[in-house]
């Protein structure tokens, strides 16, 4: 078997870089290691930069998006008993939008389909060849090789090309933290994003539409779901939301609750040979700053475009550019990520000097236009490289 461009994994990155190859006329297969079902129902992110929206809506999967997505024009730091607005809008004159990852991929699995593409789901990656472009791949108990010009490698964190990329340069920060994660049929009690720091540790109210809400704690890394019962994680999301004004948390039935571990990462290169590291294969941020399912649209994007000019013109300039370009943005993203991070959750190492400073931080994004627009740029995101 060959194509053009083989695709390792069928998540946002690799649905959407091979439906945008399909409409520069670039062949791609698909090969993703879970059934359709699993992958339209992973609970992902759910905050659009305006350049990921962009990049939907031009080129045609942007329909529902539009519909459905809630576009928001600020977000609120919550502290010290008081809420301070961030209008991002004002700001930067951009927006961010919430539209769940999980809607996402379906759009893109119906588009490509109804295109003809050609995504193999259950159809798990076992080795690529970077030298020879070739992927191995089990699919119903046999081995296939699939042949291509290129491979590009959006399996994730834990997939296999990564691995294949020999002398990679690894950066790493683990967070002595995590976040328990819960979804509630609930209307959401708030109209924008609430970013809430607390002696007791972070919380986050985000939301997934106008009747289902989307929760954070900060909690340890080896935190037992076990010892979170309904009641408990209600009553402590309420106490470090709590403003002196009075405002009230809604409560509803919790649908889906997990615990997510919180680390920056970045391998170095983005390409060995004729593989192409994108998203979470090659970065991880922590998910403060909402940038993990961005990046990955900013690789894809940048990769296709790298693709059609070399199908286009046998130029091999921006392929050859492509690890330099987005790492640019990558490292942009890590530090904003990990600024948001240790500026809002609760180091339980820290010292009184510490979270007064900390505090004084906080203050001082609240206060000052300079340091609020700093955050409302890097939030709504950087534009994409022309």
């Amino acid at each position: 078997m060959r194509t053009q461009v083989a695709i390792v994994g069928g998540g946002p990155a690799g649905l959407l870089l091979s439906h945008l190859l399909h409409r520069q006329g670039i062949a791609s297969v698909v090969l993703e290691s879970r059934d359709r079902e699993y992958v339209e129902q992973r609970q992902r992110a759910g905050m659009l930069e305006q350049g990921t929206t962009d990049v939907l809506r031009d080129s045609g999967v942007g329909e529902r998006l539009d519909r459905e997505g809630l576009v928001h024009h600020g977000l609120e730091l919550r502290f010290g008993g008081a809420a301070h607005r961030i209008p991002l809008t004002e700001l930067t004159g951009r927006t961010v939008t919430v539209y769940a990852q999980t809607e996402i991929v379906k759009d893109l699995v119906a588009r490509r389909l109804a295109d003809g593409g050609d995504i193999r789901f259950e159809a798990r990656a076992v080795e690529i060849d970077p030298a020879a472009a070739s992927v191995t791949y089990r699919q119903g108990g046999r081995t296939f090789t699939l042949d291509c010009d290129y491979v590009a490698g959006c399996d994730g964190f834990h997939g296999v090309s990564r691995p294949a990329v020999p002398g990679l340069r690894t950066f790493t920060r683990e967070y002595p933290f995590a976040w328990l994660g819960v979804l509630a049929d609930v209307p959401p009690s708030t109209d924008e994003l609430i970013y809430a720091n607390h002696d007791r540790g972070f919380a986050l109210h985000s939301l997934r539409s106008p009747k289902v809400s989307r929760l954070y704690l900060q909690v340890a890394p080896d935190e037992d779901l076990a010892a979170w019962p309904d009641e408990r994680i209600w009553s402590e999301l309420a106490a470090r939301f709590a403003t002196d004004d009075g405002w009230e948390l809604r409560r509803g039935p919790i649908t889906d609750r997990a615990v997510t571990p919180m680390r920056s990462f970045v391998a170095e290169p983005m390409r060995h040979g004729g593989l192409f590291l994108a998203g979470d294969a090659a970065h991880i941020v922590p998910p403060t700053g909402a940038k993990g399912l961005n990046l990955a649209v900013s690789d894809v994007t940048m990769l296709a475009r790298a693709f059609a000019e070399r199908y286009a013109s046998g130029s091999e300039t921006l392929l050859d550019g492509y690890s330099a370009a987005c790492l640019r943005r990558v490292w942009r993203a890590e530090h904003f990520s990990y600024w948001m991070t240790t500026l809002l959750h609760t180091d339980p190492a820290a010292d009184d000097f510490a979270r007064r400073l900390q505090r004084s931080h906080l203050d001082y994004v609240a206060s000052s236009a300079a340091a609020a627009t700093s955050l409302a740029e890097n939030y709504v995101g950087l534009p994409l490289a022309p």
